[in-house]
């Protein structure tokens, strides 16, 4: 909890736990990192996608502690089947989706009965060794049944990395020889749950609210986080930070990419919507798997791991449209009442938000109200994305203009590339 330090100038913002008391880190040290390399060479390899670099990059900070490599077969099935690990002291953390490696016949021929391997990123690089393996079937129709609550054809992650995954999971403790990065102008934004801790140390903050995004954030968002603080702010609190945390792994192909995101939630901060002083932007590197509320706890609980202990929720969480009919694939509401009962999750504050929609009587976004229902619109992620690709102004006070003018050169620049090829073959 919040404490002084012996001068009383610096509040150390330690203000919850991560997930089995330790924040793991399973990053080799420099002085170490030429012999262990020297080892990884001459073991067996599997080499990782890039889906599994993710994995890895998420395993190694800590965002899944007490995790601490790719899961074995118990731990999966905990997981699987209970949303949660039971720790050897008999307390139970929430780890709703399965961080698994799946290999191939081949693979598993080649590490024979190895103990350990070694893990090459798709460039060829070394970039781990995976401990005391321990190899097991993958049942990926269980595995997607249970995680996505349905086996119906067009599910994204499904589609992209379990439907052609290897018919093997592989387990272990992870290695990792040097940090992850991407080179993609972004990895400033890449900081680990230590360095979060540390930076909400810095700012002296007594509480951490995050908000996990995978959109543009327009002026509704903007009017939840800033009603957030308020309300952090009228139960007592001096210095509520906010978290804003978009998802930086895999997303869907009609999402819009991580860096015109990141472009577009600066200009938020220099427009003044949200303020840089007590907002910290930074990516979490997860992938996305559009599992809704199984998916939620997961955000959550890595969130509680990076040091955040209020956890803000919206309406459909994590979810998606139903990939076969015309509906929601989940019940939009069930994503805030998972997270107030999920096993694991109960030391962090769930704050679920009001609806917020366009005013139009005031012209700005506010908070919905039913009594006068007619005056307000709501303009879906679809319905934002669909006035960007069509040069189309969304309504005046739904997104600061500097952000609204990075998704229209976005979608400028899409539609330019899309035309190309055709105008070459014609």
């Amino acid at each position: 909890m919040s404490q002084a330090s012996v001068s009383g100038s610096v509040i150390k913002s330690y203000l919850i736990e991560p997930d089995g008391g330790v924040l793991v880190d399973v990053i080799v040290p420099e002085s170490e990192r030429g012999s262990k390399a020297l080892e990884a060479e001459s073991l067996p390899k599997v080499r990782l996608a890039k889906i599994d670099v993710e994995w890895v990059h998420v395993i190694s900070e800590g965002w899944a502690s007490p995790l601490k490599g790719f899961m074995r077969e118990n731990e999966y099935l905990q997981s699987l089947h209970f949303n949660s690990l039971r720790m050897q002291n008999g307390t139970v953390v929430n780890m709703s989706l399965p961080i698994v490696l799946a290999i191939d016949d081949e693979t598993k021929k080649n590490i024979g009965s190895s103990k350990d391997v070694g893990l090459v990123g798709p460039d060829g690089d070394l970039l781990a060794i995976l401990r005391s393996v321990e190899i097991y079937k993958h049942n990926k129709e269980e595995r997607i049944a249970r995680t996505w609550g349905t086996t119906a054809p067009g599910l994204p992650y499904v589609e992209e990395f379990i439907t052609p995954a290897g018919n093997w999971l592989i387990g272990g403790d992870l290695e990792v020889l040097k940090t992850i990065k991407y080179n993609d102008g972004l990895d400033h934004y890449r900081l680990s749950p230590q360095q979060l801790r540390e930076e909400f140390d810095r700012r002296q903050a007594d509480a951490v609210f995050a908000f996990q995004l995978r959109n543009p954030v327009h002026n509704g968002h903007a009017l939840l986080m800033n009603d957030t603080r308020r309300r952090l702010l009228e139960m007592g609190y001096k210095n509520p930070i906010l978290l804003l945390h978009p998802l930086g792994g895999f997303t869907k192909a009609d999402d819009v990419p991580l860096d015109v995101r990141m472009k577009q939630h600066s200009k938020v901060l220099e427009d003044g919507v949200l303020d840089p002083e007590t907002t910290i932007v930074s990516i979490f590197p997860s992938p996305m798997h559009y599992a809704g509320p199984t998916e939620v706890q997961w955000h959550a609980k890595a969130r509680i791991n990076a040091g955040a202990n209020f956890y803000i929720v919206g309406r459909d969480p994590a979810g998606m449209g139903h990939p076969t009919e015309k509906r929601d694939l989940y019940d939009p509401d069930h994503g805030k009442k998972v997270l107030s009962m999920a096993p694991g999750l109960e030391k962090l504050n769930i704050l679920p938000f009001r609806v917020a929609a366009y005013d139009t009587m005031a012209k700005k976004m506010a908070f919905f109200d039913p009594s006068r229902s007619k005056d307000f619109l709501f303009i879906s992620g679809t319905k934002m994305r669909t006035y960007a690709r069509t040069g189309e102004n969304p309504p005046d006070g739904f997104m600061c203009p500097g952000g609204w003018e990075v998704l229209v050169k976005y979608y400028e620049r899409l539609q330019a590339e899309e035309a190309t090829p055709a105008a070459v073959s014609a």
